[in-house]
């Protein structure tokens, strides 16, 4: 049994193209691929760890016998951020989020404009730079909100910060929450804030997620009820719409996730500290850029030895994603349906090659076997083969 697991997500670092990822437009995808293709990564602790050995990729790297490495094929529909985290927390999704790939049905945005006083511009799945590079200064003229959408099941509410003050904004995607229910059920509200000047605009660090919440006993919620420690750092908060966390930490970049991941395991605590660092997808993944992408995992691999001094002899580190977004991937900048890698790195951690497992809730199977919480889920439990 461990007293702390600190779980840390590396968002939308897929281990290959899963076998069905033809079905979700993703074929021959592969972000770990994509990077260690480019010739451009230089990260000797993940490599040692077992990151770059997984058997999921293309031409998978020798050594790596740190820490104790398998790939998981997720269960459930999709391939979004709300669906991956939910999963590793232990919750399938037998059906996908609703998408929008025509815009919002009319009628939901006309409700949402009554109720929150200002019209709608846009309505359709757009770059989120792009959007307000082309709504930007209409958007400013008039007041509107600039509503859009992906290929995920999200619904973006993107304003000027001196327009819409962004408590303001806040709150009218809470409204926007409410009315998104049913068949329109997205799986995040996203409030989009944004500054600058026409043909200058710039996205800003106040955005936040409005997920719905989860729809049945998860990883978090177990933990909790057995009086341990939850602690969330980045957007943990937002995907689990805050239930069952003792403390949440919001993040405004990857470096500020990983110091306050340290700070965590400076404190005496038993449970949970589950981390998502948002960076590789956000600024790299969704935006083809195989060279960030890289230099943001260089940076990681970097602060890992930090991590790995401060786990001590009573703590596990878990290091996975929650899908794909293959930066070299050239049909589409949206996520990819791919396996994700997991490293279990340790004092008491053996090095073992775990092979592929069948779901993402394994995870959850495991954390909750290791800090002995009682927790059913469809995962399988590989603590006995770690320790």
């Amino acid at each position: 049994m461990y007293k702390r697991v600190f779980l840390t997500v590396l968002d939308s670092l897929g281990a290959g193209a899963a076998p069905d990822a033809a079905d979700y437009g993703d074929a021959g995808s592969g972000t770990l691929d994509a990077l260690l293709e480019s010739g451009l990564l230089r990260c000797p602790h993940l490599r040692q760890a077992g990151l770059f050995s997984l058997p999921t990729l293309r031409n998978p790297l020798t050594g790596g016998t740190q820490g104790s490495r398998a790939v998981l094929r997720e269960k459930s529909r999709g391939k979004d951020t709300t669906t991956g985290h939910w999963e590793l927390a232990g919750l399938v999704s037998a059906h996908a989020f609703p998408t929008f790939p025509d815009g919002f049905p009319e009628a939901l945005l006309e409700a949402f404009s009554a109720a929150v006083g200002r019209g709608v511009l846009c309505n359709r799945p757009y770059s989120g730079t792009e959007v307000i590079r082309d709504y930007g200064e209409e958007h400013m003229r008039t007041g509107k909100y600039i509503v859009y959408t992906s290929a995920d099941s999200v619904f973006q509410v993107a304003a000027h910060e001196d327009v819409v003050p962004v408590e303001t904004l806040y709150r009218d995607c809470r409204t926007a929450r409410s009315l998104l229910q049913g068949e329109n059920a997205v799986g995040r509200v996203i409030a989009r804030p944004f500054a600058g000047a026409p043909g200058s605009f710039y996205r800003t660090a106040g955005r936040h997620d409005f997920s719905l919440e989860p729809p049945g006993r998860t990883l978090l919620d177990a933990v909790a009820e057995a009086g341990m420690q939850v602690t969330g750092i980045g957007k943990i908060g937002d995907i689990f719409a805050n239930r069952s966390l003792t403390v949440s930490h919001p993040t405004k970049s990857n470096d500020d996730g990983v110091e306050r991941l340290l700070s965590c395991m400076e404190q005496d605590f038993t449970g949970l500290c589950f981390l998502n660092l948002v960076d590789f997808d956000m600024l790299y993944g969704h935006r083809n850029d195989v060279k960030g992408f890289a230099g943001a995992l260089e940076a990681f691999d970097k602060r890992l030895p930090e991590i790995l001094k401060l786990l001590g002899d009573d703590g596990m580190l878990i290091i996975t994603a929650d899908h794909g977004c293959d930066p070299g991937y050239l049909k589409h900048t949206d996520h990819t349906r791919e396996y994700i890698p997991m490293i279990a790195l340790g004092k008491k951690v053996k090095p073992v090659n775990l092979g592929t497992r069948a779901g993402f809730c394994d995870i959850a199977a495991t954390v909750t076997e290791l800090l002995g919480v009682p927790y059913q889920t469809p995962g399988r439990s590989f603590a006995a083969e770690l320790v």
